[in-house]
């Protein structure tokens, strides 16, 4: 497993001494996506794997966000999925504040751990049941989680919930489709508080909703982090958002990270080839005149990866080695990389 990055300043000293509330340690997840059996024995067709996740490994500190980026398809949500048991994972180990959730999430210990973490959706269409009040669903994991069981007691707390999120009280007794998107996401929110969990996963809260609405929701979610010491990982593709919101910066391609750096490390000195096409994709609202590579080709058949470096189809700076040896996440200027150029020297820093 790589180092995690360390933040730096007196930040740093308090990282040496306090262990990270999330470690992933070479994350795994296959899924089987072969014809039926009698298909296979017919056509004389081998069983098929998409590898969606393939080694992943990373830590988040308390109170700090972890965002992964890359495009669709490169298992980011599935990283999602396995942190709060949605997915077993095929291999590999998840610790939260030390405990192994694999084996937590089928035990007696499940309750009390997925109260402590929760999970806010990609679609606020999709993730609330049209047919209960705000009041059913806010408070919902209230009554599975037997911490309010009185309907007076109940009422009261999603109201306050509601508000923390910019909502009235009165709003408790409407419908989900009397809401905008925005403030569905805001409803998404409050049920992802009821539990008071100490870590979040959020998988692309914001990109079903317009501009001036994701700001808005974004700027509610960092004002919870600071009021209740919340973690974050933070799924999303825009680059913007990112910016506003993280940390530390994963960029996944093809089911594994190639780079993970502080943001403002990420955002201005670049080292992977596949993270300079994608800030590059950027529209240059300053003007700049900088020389910009597009992204370039598309992401390979998980089905049938290519050998090597999975990104060495598109990337400029491939040579013989990188058809051949797949590069390992390795430490270069404060900057976690998996690139055989950049380790050589060979693509300097942008």
């Amino acid at each position: 497993m790589t180092a995690p990055l360390q933040p730096s300043g007196s930040a740093a000293a308090v990282a040496d001494t306090a262990p990270p509330l999330v470690e992933v340690r070479e994350l795994v997840r296959r899924f089987d996506v072969s014809a039926p059996w009698l298909n296979r024995v017919l056509e004389r067709r081998p069983r098929q794997f998409v590898h969606a996740v393939d080694g992943v490994s990373f830590t988040i500190g308390r109170g700090r966000t972890l965002a992964l980026v890359g495009e669709s398809g490169c298992g980011k949500s599935t990283v999602a999925r396995m942190l709060v048991g949605l997915y077993p994972p095929t291999a590999g180990t998840v610790l939260f504040d030390g405990i192994d959730t694999t084996r937590s999430f089928a035990g007696p210990q499940a309750r009390a751990l997925r109260r402590r973490m929760q999970m806010i959706f990609q679609d606020p269409y999709a993730s609330l049941n049209p047919r209960w009040k705000v009041l059913d669903i806010v408070g919902e994991p209230l009554r599975e989680h037997r911490l309010v069981t009185e309907r007076e007691a109940l009422a009261a707390r999603v109201g306050t919930l509601l508000q923390s999120v910019g909502l009235a009280a009165a709003d408790a007794q409407k419908f989900p489709h009397q809401f905008s998107g925005g403030q569905r996401q805001r409803i998404s929110i409050a049920r992802a508080l009821a539990t008071e969990p100490e870590f979040l996963v959020c998988d692309e809260p914001t990109s079903a909703l317009d501009v001036s609405v994701q700001a808005q929701v974004l700027n509610i979610m960092k004002d919870l982090q600071r009021e209740r010491g919340l973690t974050y990982l933070f799924i999303s593709h825009n680059l913007a958002v990112v910016r506003h919101v993280a940390d530390e910066v994963g960029v996944m391609y093809l089911g594994r990270l190639v780079e993970r750096a502080d943001k403002r490390r990420l955002f201005t000195q670049p080292r992977h080839p596949y993270t300079r096409m994608l800030l590059d994709a950027i529209p240059d609202l300053r003007m700049s005149g900088r020389a910009r590579t597009p992204v370039q080709g598309e992401v390979p058949n998980p089905l049938s990866p290519p050998p090597g470096c999975s990104f060495h189809p598109r990337c400029p700076a491939a040579d013989a080695r990188c058809r051949q040896e797949r590069p390992a996440l390795r430490p270069v200027d404060g900057t976690l990389v998996a690139c055989h150029a950049v380790e050589e020297g060979r693509l300097p820093a942008a």
